[in-house]
């Protein structure tokens, strides 16, 4: 599947969320979608603004609304302003690292026998617990390198 293919198929499934909701794809959200699966790293709503050259008040009500039918994820970090990432239906598992100095997020996938050992290690604290999961994500705190 191209690049192109994946992004149109990207806008398509948000679309089609929305419309369960019965709310419309409008030209706003579908930009912010766009700038977002672009990036590879979560945006704070002041990079939103100025990539999607849309105003504040818009971004925080259409992220709201993404937000709300699972096409975008709100992170906190360490910033004045959360940042946001498409739901990982759209951008595949991956986990991340929150600098806590300067607030930035940054994708990183674990290798595969590292998401076997934390899904078996995750199954038996569950087990014990009783509890249903339904993911699981690793945020790893730290600084960046133009922190340190």
């Amino acid at each position: 599947m191209t690049a192109a293919s994946r992004r149109e198929r990207v806008h398509a499934d948000v679309a089609k969320r929305l419309a369960e909701t019965d709310q419309r794809y409008t030209r706003a959200r579908r930009a912010l979608v766009a700038v977002l699966a672009a990036q590879t790293r979560p945006l704070s709503v002041p990079e939103l603004v100025k990539s999607a050259k849309l105003p504040s008040s818009s971004v925080y009500r259409n992220l709201a609304e993404l937000e709300r039918v699972g096409a975008v994820v709100r992170l906190p970090s360490g910033e004045e302003f959360a940042r946001y990432e498409l739901a990982e239906d759209f951008s595949g598992h991956h986990h991340h690292l929150l600098c806590t100095g300067c607030g930035r997020v940054f994708d990183f996938t674990l290798p595969a026998s590292a998401e076997k050992a934390m899904a078996k290690a995750s199954a038996d604290i569950v087990e014990a617990e009783g509890f249903t999961p339904s993911g699981h994500r690793v945020e790893l705190y730290g600084q960046c390198r133009e922190c340190v």
